[in-house]
């Protein structure tokens, strides 16, 4: 039951599109076959990255982790939603929402500095050539992913902390598919100031602050690109920093727009779907489009594939 403070052991109920239940039968199979493909697709890139080495580089090191997070964080969601979505009982515990929405808020912002180090050791491969492999080097690396992943994490224990302790005074509906901070906030019967101060501020640290270094980073990466006589590195910069340019594209969009403006000026639907392309879809692409713009990984493959091959037949 509730108590006072509005903490609460009961049950959440995750409504979905439960007032469209073809829409959900619709959905629920788009974001199973999304989810396998997030599994392949990203458990290959880290295998791939691991075990060819002639992938044990910098941006492969980063690429290997991000996939990592990727999988990590669909898997703290889509199994549970899809339990939602086929069975009778949309409800989740309190302490699997909590879970679910701490390991959710961890991990995407720990995605959020990893995209910002990549554009970085970007930046030092096209801008810093010469000294690329002294800048970038594997102590450096290390202590890049760490921090973002320390960074993450504490800030999924501030938010978590500040946003469980809203008084709920006995709600336990969420219009939504899952335990995420938008509507665990909606579910207040108070408005905080603190809350929303927070949230700006770690908003600028994990959204506004990354994208505003990857944008300097491209730009510094656009006037070297411009020097480039030799067509063929020119395209090879062009492919990789594309390719990390999409993903940064595709996820700080649609997480600035969820989470940067007002709360109340995004409807309920239009929430909902992008809380699905932010989750299951986003997660999905990024190993596709590191892979089909890739030749490096594309050949990584064939070479584990054909020595497989060989040592299957001797």
């Amino acid at each position: 039951m509730d108590t006072n403070n509005g903490s609460s052991t009961t049950d959440f109920i995750l409504l979905g599109f439960s007032d469209r239940p073809q829409l959900e039968r619709i959905i629920s199979g788009l974001v199973f076959i999304f989810y396998i493909v997030t599994l392949v697709g990203n458990t290959t890139i880290i295998l791939v990255s691991y075990l060819d080495a002639q992938l044990h580089t910098p941006m492969y090191f980063f690429l290997s982790n991000l996939s990592f997070l990727d999988l990590c964080y669909a898997t703290s969601i889509v199994p549970q939603m899809l339990v939602n979505l086929w069975g009778p009982s949309r409800s989740i515990t309190y302490g699997g929402c909590v879970l679910q929405f701490f390991f959710a808020l961890d991990l995407g912002s720990a995605e959020c500095l990893l995209l910002a180090v990549m554009a970085y050791d970007r930046y030092a491969a096209v801008c810093q050539p010469l000294h690329y492999t002294v800048i970038m080097h594997p102590q450096l690396c290390q202590k890049m992913v760490l921090t973002a992943w320390l960074g993450g994490l504490v800030g999924a224990l501030i938010l978590c902390s500040l946003t469980l302790k809203l008084p709920r005074c006995g709600h336990r509906e969420m219009d939504t598919f899952y335990c995420e901070m938008p509507a665990l906030i909606k579910m207040a019967c108070v408005y905080s100031k603190v809350m929303e101060i927070v949230v700006f501020a770690l908003g600028v640290v994990f959204l506004l602050a990354p994208i505003s270094l990857i944008l300097i980073s491209y730009g510094f990466i656009t006037q070297a690109v411009v020097r480039i006589k030799s067509e063929a590195r020119w395209r090879k910069v062009l492919n990789t920093c594309g390719s990390h340019l999409t993903v940064v594209t595709l996820f700080y969009g649609t997480a600035i727009y969820m989470y940067m403006k007002p709360q109340n000026s995004t409807s309920q639907d239009e929430g909902k779907f992008l809380s699905l392309f932010y989750t299951i879809i986003t997660p999905t692409l990024n190993p596709l489009i590191y892979t089909l713009r890739n030749k490096d990984v594309k050949s990584a493959v064939k070479r584990i594939m054909c020595v497989g091959k060989w040592s299957a037949k001797s």
